[in-house]
């Protein structure tokens, strides 16, 4: 058994996001071999690239996994520049700064324009938002290093750490003001709880695999159908919901089916990536 002298230093960036907060907390025994060092934004801005590196030549991990992002797709599209700076040129300092170490960036299905849907590893990319093309220019970044990792995700269900980052918490914070939200019935993903996504990654970190993988729920949903699933967890809230279709969403282009084929990553996990009526059902104590 290891002790404490022993054991190597990881960094989680975006722990006080959701599935940092999973990745920090959750116990396996990959977990188990390092000293885990959760960084939240107040702790260490990304952005300030001098104290980045300060700490990082103090600390050296061994292993940095990277969540910290611009996510929200509207606050990218209003200030491109902040989510190139966040998404891109941090992704791009960090990614540097661990050369010699194993590295793991969370990206996104954005990228792809979801024409097609059940994407592997090899399709083109085609980003239809600011987000979406941030998160395409870090993963080519990142990838220049054989020794490092990408995974695209999906949407990540749980509880977060400020109680509104996950869309399931989003959607219960909206039925408990009484509104009625309009889902689209022909909008796609493959929805995954961030206790999934977190148990995959300290596996792929511990076997110490690289490259590209797509890492989300075995199950194809709509953006409706994934809401009712949600409520039928809240009886008491009483949920409204309202589908409809993609084709009477006037903002900003969203793209219509960007599910995941995950069959590459799941050839190196020890469990089956479950979709996610089947964890719901399997998992009644979990938050959703």
């Amino acid at each position: 058994m290891e002790t404490n002298e022993s054991l190597r230093c990881a960094w989680i960036t975006g722990a006080g996001g959701l599935i940092g907060r999973y990745l920090a907390e959750t116990q396996t025994s990959h977990a188990a071999r390092f000293e885990i060092i959760p960084l939240t934004r107040l702790m260490l801005d990304l952005t300030d690239f001098a104290a980045v590196e300060k700490r990082f030549r103090a600390e050296r991990p061994a292993l940095v996994i990277h969540c910290a992002a611009m996510s929200k797709s509207p606050d990218c599209q209003a200030n491109p520049a902040q989510a190139k700076k966040i998404n891109v040129e941090a992704t791009a300092q960090l990614a540097a700064l661990a050369a010699d170490a194993d590295f793991i960036f969370f990206s996104s299905d954005l990228v792809f324009d979801g024409r097609k849907g059940g994407y592997i590893e090899t399709d083109p990319v085609n980003p239809l938002s600011v987000y979406g093309e941030t998160k395409v220019q870090a993963e080519q970044i990142v990838l220049t290093n054989p020794r490092h990792t990408v995974i695209r995700t999906s949407l990540n269900s749980g509880a977060s750490p400020n109680g509104i980052s996950a869309y399931n918490e989003q959607l219960r914070a909206a039925w408990k003001k009484g509104l009625t939200l309009n889902l689209f019935f022909d909008e796609f993903r493959c929805p995954i709880p961030a206790s999934v996504t977190a148990r995959a990654i300290w596996e792929l970190a511990g076997q110490r695999w690289s490259g590209l993988y797509h890492l989300a729920g075995s199950q194809r949903l709509s953006r409706a159908a994934i809401g009712e699933l949600v409520a039928a967890r809240h009886p008491e809230l009483k949920a409204g919901i309202k589908p409809c279709s993609l084709r009477e969403y006037q903002g900003e282009p969203r793209p219509a089916d960007t599910s995941l084929n995950c069959s590459k990553i799941q050839k190196v996990l020890s469990f089956p990536l479950p979709g996610f009526t089947q964890h719901l059902r399997d998992h009644p104590e979990e938050q959703f």
